[in-house]
């Protein structure tokens, strides 16, 4: 075969293979590799909702850009719509959502349930019968007299603790309170700082201002005859009872007179309340004792 023939034929079959080889670019170039390796300065992460991987180190085009806006407009209104289907949250959801019931320890609630059955025949035994014959010859109206002188003496000890819990406009009321019911209300005896000028009394003990910082009601006890309290607010009785004019009588007795006569007067005033909260219980003993603590603990947010 001559040179000029084996050159022709040559440049048909590369002819041939040229025109076979193009379809498969051409297909090549349509379709691209399913999982094209990343690039060494890019990044391939799934493409929302197609499946594919997407070079992040390329500018995004304008249709994956429209899907990832309706994606991320799809999350955020879920996100949005999560809150409002569990319940508000913030500060307002926090009020909103009920506070779970304060509780105290009773270690010794053997001990405490007798003093209580000891209290409560002492109640309906003596104390009842008393305050009832009381009231039958005393009027109302001297009865709330001799509430309010004692109130007024019990000034101290509401100046004192709102002073150590820092409220001084508390402070103040209180003792214009004083000055005022001491002068215009004749010693106590009428209480013209509410009725007339609209001054409420700041009722703080020395229980209330432990709590204040931070001392919880440690546990429980029911003392004789003064009835339900707690390890902290036993200690604050007992400051507070210093800071009473009534301890300063200098006669044992006629201070014990003297207490015994101001607790029957003021129970003069309530009877009823201890018969309500014990016929609509199924245990007295707890019912008083979570009254009491939820009582404290609300004094103590105030």
């Amino acid at each position: 075969m001559s040179r000029t023939r084996m050159r022709r034929v040559a440049a048909v079959l590369l002819l041939a293979a040229a025109v076979l080889a193009r379809p498969v670019e051409a297909l090549a170039a349509d379709t691209g590799p399913p999982h094209p390796p990343a690039p060494d300065n890019g990044v391939w992460v799934p493409d929302a909702g197609a499946g594919e991987a997407r070079d992040l180190s390329s500018p995004p085009s304008p249709d994956n850009v429209a899907a990832d806006n309706a994606a991320t407009v799809a999350v955020d209104n879920a996100a949005e719509a999560a809150p409002a289907a569990s319940g508000p949250s913030g500060p307002a959801g926090e009020a909103a959502a009920e506070e779970p019931a304060p509780t105290v320890a009773d270690p010794l609630e053997p001990v405490n349930r007798a003093i209580f059955v000891f209290n409560d025949k002492a109640y309906f035994w003596v104390m009842k019968p008393v305050a009832q014959g009381y009231r039958a010859v005393v009027p109302q109206g001297a009865r709330v007299s001799v509430r309010n002188f004692f109130s007024n003496l019990g000034t101290p000890i509401r100046l004192a603790n709102n002073l150590l819990q820092g409220k001084l406009k508390g402070a103040g009321t209180e003792l214009l309170r004083f000055v005022i019911n001491s002068t215009i209300g004749i010693a106590g005896l009428f209480d013209p700082a509410k009725t007339g000028f609209h001054i409420e009394k700041r009722n703080e003990d020395l229980g209330q201002t432990l709590g204040r910082y931070g001392l919880g009601q440690g546990f429980y006890i029911v003392l004789p005859i003064l009835g339900p309290s707690s390890a902290r607010d036993t200690v604050g009785l007992a400051g507070d009872y210093f800071a009473y004019p009534l301890t300063y009588i200098r006669d044992p007795w006629a201070e014990t007179g003297v207490r015994a006569f101001k607790s029957e007067n003021d129970l003069s005033l309530s009877i009823g309340d201890y018969e309500d909260l014990k016929k609509d219980s199924v245990d007295p003993y707890l019912a008083v004792r979570d009254a009491y603590v939820q009582n404290r603990a609300k004094k103590v947010r105030e």
